[in-house]
């Protein structure tokens, strides 16, 4: 009977362990598990494309934007205005049910959404920012 707690308390601490590491993501920089609360979301969907040709309006200052995966393949948002991208601003989803964060602050104005992977030229939205 000691052998089996024995091994249950095992199983446990490594079961435990596994928690802890996964809930600290071994540092590395990878997607969000989930959108923020009050995001602004972009989805990726099937087909190569954004699931909007336009989105907005927003209020112009700091947006923080959610971009979810809905797709079998990697996508890339980036935020372009008069040919210019925004700098500072890439977000990055990798594969189906990944998602990514992060803020940008955009003045007024008509802006542009762009996945920058090859071949994904198609993936273009207009966003308006009051």
């Amino acid at each position: 009977m000691s052998g089996m707690r024995s091994r249950a308390k095992t199983v446990l601490l490594g079961a435990s362990l596994l928690a802890v590491a996964a809930a600290c993501g071994g540092g590395s920089s990878g997607p969000a598990d989930t959108v923020p609360a009050g995001a602004f979301v972009v989805k990726a969907v099937p087909t190569l494309r954004f699931d909007a040709t336009e989105y907005g309006p927003v209020p112009a200052g700091e947006i923080t934007f959610g971009y979810v995966n809905e797709d079998s393949v990697r996508h890339t948002l980036i935020i372009a205005k008069d040919d210019q991208k925004v700098p500072n601003f890439k977000l990055v989803i990798n594969k189906k049910g990944d998602v990514d964060s992060g803020p940008v602050t955009l003045d007024a104005g008509t802006y542009t959404l762009i996945c920058d992977v090859p071949g994904h030229n198609n993936m273009k939205a207009s966003l308006v920012v009051e």
